[in-house]
């Protein structure tokens, strides 16, 4: 049986992260409500985190894995985790399981409904400081977009993989990809998931790319909102 859906997990310096990475992610292949399949992506990691995929991918047969000859960062990893995925659903999640797997299966019972469900992280465990960064950066995109999101940085979400391949490649589409499914005419749904501390591994966000970066990239979302065009196929043969 073909996957219904598949996770991409941008992977970037996790080597302590993976094994757990791992066994959580086979635990809930095991209680999804949809078929479901792994896609690794190796961001050009430097530590030893593209061999533990390789060795996770050997073991697990619902597992795969894609690497880039350097690092891209995580807009790029996600793009290519589109491009590549062929099942009907795509999902999202990052390495670190700050959010858990679980949660994708509130997210997935609403999939039929909506062409992109995310989670809002619920009683975050981060730091005052990155907490209120997130506020800030998350006021300031919605003031752009009129997305009507609380949290686009939640690292768990589930898309229809017909509107997420028609998302164009950008520095920071990460934080806009509730925007781009609306520029689609796309419906959008945010839902509470649970939220944990960081145990293993260095966040890859500091205080510029969480506040300034995302103010830099609301200005080049106007432009291309301005420029972007709809389309859909009437025939084909």
């Amino acid at each position: 049986m073909l996957a219904e859906f598949t996770i991409i997990i941008p992977i970037y310096n996790e080597e302590d992260n993976l094994l757990r990475l791992e066994k959580e992610m086979n635990q809930f292949l095991n209680i999804s409500i949809k078929k479901t399949e792994i896609l690794l992506i190796d961001d050009g990691s430097k530590d030893k985190s593209l061999s533990l995929i390789k060795d996770i991918c050997l073991r697990n047969e619902s597992f795969h894995y894609i690497s880039f000859d350097k690092n891209y960062g995580l807009s790029a990893a996600i793009k290519a985790g589109f491009d590549t995925v062929n099942s009907k659903l795509v999902g999202y999640i990052d390495a670190d399981l700050q959010t858990s797997p679980e949660d994708f299966n509130k997210l997935l019972a609403l999939s039929n409904d909506y062409d992109l469900v995310t989670g809002v992280r619920a009683n975050r465990k981060d730091s005052f400081v990155k907490n209120m960064s997130s506020k800030i950066a998350n006021s300031i995109r919605r003031s752009f977009t009129n997305d009507g999101m609380d949290d686009t940085g939640c690292p768990l979400k589930v898309i229809h993989i017909e509107k997420a391949k028609k998302i164009p490649m950008f520095k920071g589409l990460h934080r806009f990809l509730p925007a781009m499914i609306l520029l689609q005419n796309g419906t959008v749904k945010q839902v509470a998931v649970q939220h944990f501390p960081r145990i293993a591994g260095q966040s890859k966000f500091n205080l510029w790319n969480r506040l300034l970066g995302p103010l830099m990239d609301c200005f080049a979302f106007v432009w291309m909102k301005k420029k972007y065009i709809n389309y859909n196929i009437h025939e084909k043969a």
